[in-house]
């Protein structure tokens, strides 16, 4: 009897490899990044190593010449990594992914083609309403950066740059105290047989701590206060080391108020700086003493502090010296430069290897933090609350 014939071959009734779907990349990403254009704001998001990783990927990077000037990067430095330079902004605004520092402006939006990718800082507390509707306008797409979480659920962004404004704060103090700088004279250094510099840290966050372990490595005597038992038992194993902590007693800061030398401000509240240090403590400080408000983006934790800027960033009050200048990173443009570049090449990397900001923001919880605005509809619940617009969830928008 005749065996029936199989439709299949022999080798297809064999057990097969699954394959699976594979995400096609969607090409190449196309990045402008324009020069800073608001006051005294001299850092960059990428530096010429990280655009010479992007292009070396396959990627394009068009940048308005002139734009790493003030972190110290020239425009054939960029060239020689593989960066295009132009001196047309509306050029470098038609891009698709926009990098900025700061956050783009009303006329800058007004530059953007529709359905652009923005990637910078939000500055939540600076901004207005129509900041927010015009981006709806246009259908942008964007992420503020010091909201992106890693895998930690840290914000790096906001770490990195917290850091740097630790580690500026000390050495700002240390500046104020010459007297060549009409200071009172005293220096940094742990000098032996001279009492060493005393300083008082409120706050006991990643601010604090890089000021802390300025200054112990400066040599001076530092003493700690927060209210957080956890931040100050945080801040003793971080330092390796036993400092003065305590929390926020009026006795106790005024007692170590009137000895110091130096005080830092790095205390933050939600909606604004909570005020530590009263006119009346700073009345009672030391003549010619400094005072360090890095909480002065937020309003400040000392009662006398006012905004002041890069020129001109002191102010004399009660005979204590008052620095306000709420943008301290910026004072050191290469290094926060960096930074921030960092942090911004391995996301733009990713970027490119799931085949576009979409697919990143499905998959990567952190990234999908940092958005706020999603094809022009408003996804941030801060924002949204803070001034009184519509927004809806992210997860209901990318599934």
């Amino acid at each position: 009897m005749k065996q029936p014939t199989s439709p299949f071959s022999k080798q297809q009734l064999l057990p097969q490899e699954e394959t699976l779907e594979v995400l096609k990349q969607k090409g190449e990403l196309f990045i402008g990044l324009p020069k800073e254009n608001q006051y005294q704001e001299k850092r960059i998001c990428l530096t010429p190593d990280a655009v010479n990783a992007i292009t070396a990927h396959g990627h394009r990077v068009l940048i308005e010449a002139g734009a790493g000037e003030g972190a110290d990067y020239s425009d054939i430095e960029y060239t020689n990594a593989g960066a295009e330079v132009t001196n047309d902004v509306k050029k470098v605004f038609g891009c698709p992914i926009i990098l900025k520092v700061e956050p783009p402006t009303l006329s800058e939006i007004e530059m953007l083609n529709p359905q652009t990718t923005v990637i910078s800082a939000l500055q939540i507390k600076t901004q207005q309403k129509a900041y927010f509707e015009q981006m709806a306008k246009k259908r942008l797409t964007a992420i503020a950066f010091e909201f992106i979480r890693d895998e930690d659920g840290k914000y790096p962004a906001v770490r990195s740059l917290s850091e740097i404004a630790g580690i500026s704060s000390v050495l700002i103090a240390s500046e104020l105290m010459a007297a060549t700088n009409k200071g009172n004279g005293l220096m940094f250094g742990n000098i032996s047989g001279v009492p060493p510099v005393e300083v008082v840290i409120i706050g006991a966050g990643t601010v604090g701590e890089f000021a802390a372990r300025s200054a112990i490595g400066l040599g001076a005597n530092v003493k700690v206060f927060d209210n957080s038992i956890t931040k100050l038992r945080n801040i003793q194993t971080n330092l390796r080391q036993t400092v003065y902590t305590s929390t926020i007693q009026p006795k106790n800061l005024l007692k170590s108020l009137k000895r110091c030398d130096v005080a830092i401000g790095a205390v933050r509240g939600k909606e604004r700086a909570p005020i530590v240090v009263t006119n009346t403590m700073v009345e009672h400080m030391k003549k010619g003493a400094v005072i360090i408000d890095v909480s002065i983006d937020m309003g400040g934790c000392f009662e006398s502090s006012e905004v002041t800027d890069h020129i001109k960033p002191i102010v004399e009050k009660y005979g204590v010296i008052h620095y306000g200048v709420p943008n301290i990173p910026s004072r050191y443009p290469k290094t926060a430069s960096i930074s921030i570049s960092n942090i911004f090449t391995p996301y733009l990397l990713k970027l490119g290897e799931d085949g576009g900001l979409e697919n990143s923001l499905r998959f990567d919880k952190g990234l999908r933090n940092g958005l706020y605005i999603y094809h022009g509809i408003l996804t941030s619940k801060a924002v949204g609350e803070w001034f009184d617009l519509q927004y809806s969830d992210i997860n209901f928008l990318i599934f």
